[in-house]
């Protein structure tokens, strides 16, 4: 029982956690939510489930701020590690929320808004921990056509890409994973949404987005790609390799989000029909033709 006079926390407002596989979309809706006034979505970020984990272990100041700055995108948020290192400071001993939370609240209030989000399509496999962490975090589930994201993860990518069967394999088996995942959480903390849909009928399915993140309805969000240029120069410099992933030169990133500076279009859906040789098609449909059909995607083979 509350001691009398004693004022109830406010519970944080929902945050919205836009995962996915890569090319899959999760940059166009990032920016679609990130021209709502009240809301705003950093560049990737990747050092959530560290931060956690080391905030958990009850790792000092310096720990957590190194788990934030040593990871390879710190240069995109444009903080002062000094004031970062503040917030920190009065976060409790094994607090991953409130470590979390220090970060995001400093990157939203330079942005000049009230709340936050993320858009890091690598979480869909971090989904349990950070939903266990963060109560008010909600999972936005963006999910495209597999031999789309084939096609597109192929023209893009720096390293070489696996071949269609191995490219299916994995994205079923990181649908499926993050499924499972999402099932451990108790509420309505998760949902899918078509890329397709999405390009189609951006309206219909930002008004059920935001519904599921409490954001009202804002007519900015389909205006998006009027200030998409301005938010893409965060991520101007180089990011070095790391680990599996190679080094992306200065303005890459830029060049590789550049069609969320236009509006949607419907005509370049299903390119595998157009680009993808049958032989490919049928490797990929060989192993994720039960996922697509389940999807509601034509299955050609």
């Amino acid at each position: 029982m509350r001691a009398p006079g004693a004022r109830r926390r406010e519970a944080p407002a929902a945050a919205p956690f836009v995962v996915g596989l890569t090319r899959s979309g999760t940059t166009l809706l990032r920016m679609m939510l990130d021209a709502h006034p009240e809301l705003t979505i950093p560049p990737e970020t990747h050092f959530v489930p560290d931060l956690i984990k080391a905030a958990r272990a009850g790792a000092d100041t310096e720990t957590m701020l190194a788990a934030i700055t040593s990871n390879r995108t710190w240069g995109d948020f444009g903080l002062d590690p000094a004031e970062l290192r503040g917030r920190l400071d009065s976060v409790d001993p094994g607090d991953g929320a409130g470590a979390v939370r220090a970060f995001f609240s400093a990157y939203a209030e330079r942005q000049g808004k009230p709340r936050w989000g993320d858009k890091t399509p690598a979480y869909m496999l971090s989904i349990q921990r950070i939903g266990r962490t963060l109560p008010e975090a909600r999972f936005i589930h963006l999910i495209r056509d597999g031999r789309d994201v084939a096609l597109s993860q192929s023209a893009r990518a720096l390293n070489e890409q696996p071949p269609p069967a191995e490219q299916a394999a994995r994205w079923v088996k990181r649908i499926r994973k993050s499924r499972e995942q999402a099932a451990t959480l108790k509420g309505p903390r998760y949902v899918e949404a078509r890329y397709e849909e999405l390009v189609r009928e951006p309206e219909a399915m930002l008004r059920r987005i935001c519904a599921f993140v409490e954001l009202p309805w804002e007519d900015a969000m389909l205006r998006y790609h009027e200030r998409a240029a301005g938010r893409l120069t965060e991520m101007a410099g180089t990011l070095r390799a790391e680990g599996g992933h190679a080094e992306q030169a200065a303005g890459y990133r830029i060049d590789n989000h550049a069609p969320t500076t236009r509006p949607p279009d419907p005509a370049k859906l299903d390119k595998w029909r157009r680009e993808m040789a049958p032989e490919d098609v049928r490797a990929y449909e060989a192993v994720a033709g039960e996922l697509l059909g389940e999807l509601g995607y034509e299955v050609a083979t």
